[in-house]
């Protein structure tokens, strides 16, 4: 794991986490409009670390490394904790497991919910061949990148993360993102946003942020209605930082 500080004098704390082959890069434009307010860590994941190889077990994993690399820098709360799919279940374990304190928690299309045995499996192996083609720097698979995936700015960033990704770093990636259950009883004192898109497996999305809102009332739910998985985050994120913003802004109205 690499962790990128933006940070400059004493402000509120920003954590913003990745999902699969997704580079930390894609925020960008978030740390450009939110670095005048706040702190920002933007974290690399295990397996998605362009400079040396690193492994990916767990989300699990995961969180307990963010939560001990916070706690040695004494920060006890992050103001504002926020995940792109993968990124948004690691999110989720950090806070649920309260070993810090999370102000605000943004979920963007987090799989919170199981999805079955033999999707995960498919996928598994789509991941691997999209992995292996892209090592072998097919032509294919990276105009499917480049109209599909991310913006082709990205590109070099995401192959340095496919040139050291394992075949079981994928599999654990997979698993971590489309594996486990939402807690009905954290003792939630955080604000709470959960946005989905509604095309592709959104639909996993979907039925995690209606569980959310569920066990957790108060929790604010955005729908980018045709949307695909985080499209406005990674495609249009000035749209996606107006939503986030506004958000922050009703927060900072009730201190």
């Amino acid at each position: 794991m690499q962790i990128h500080k933006f940070i400059e004098g004493k402000k509120p704390i920003m954590v913003l986490i990745h999902g699969v082959l997704t580079p930390w890069q894609i925020w960008m434009p978030q740390i450009m409009a939110f670095k005048e307010k706040y702190n920002i860590y933007a974290i690399a994941l295990n397996a998605h670390t362009e400079e040396n190889a690193s492994e990916f077990i767990s989300a699990a994993a995961e969180a307990e490394e963010m939560e001990e690399y916070f706690r040695k820098q004494k920060i006890e709360t992050i103001d504002v904790l926020c995940g792109l799919s993968l990124g948004g279940k690691i999110s989720y374990e950090i806070w649920k497991n309260g070993k810090l304190t999370i102000g605000n928690l943004i979920l963007d299309g987090a799989p919170l919910v199981s999805c079955p045995k033999i999707a995960e499996r498919i996928m598994i192996n789509n991941y691997k061949r999209i992995i292996h083609q892209s090592k072998a720097r097919e032509e294919k698979v990276l105009e499917s990148f480049k109209k599909q995936f991310l913006p082709e700015k990205y590109l070099e960033s995401y192959l340095k993360i496919a040139d050291f990704m394992t075949d079981k770093s994928m599999e654990n990636l997979v698993c971590a993102a489309f594996n486990g259950s939402m807690c009905k009883d954290v003792d939630n004192h955080s604000r709470i946003l959960f946005i989905h898109g509604t095309r592709g497996n959104e639909i996993l999305s979907k039925k995690a942020a209606k569980l959310m809102k569920k066990y957790y009332p108060e929790t604010q739910v955005v729908c980018f209605k045709g949307d695909a998985h985080c499209y406005k985050a990674i495609y249009e994120p000035e749209k996606w930082i107006e939503v986030v913003d506004a958000f922050m802004k009703e927060t900072m109205s009730f201190r």
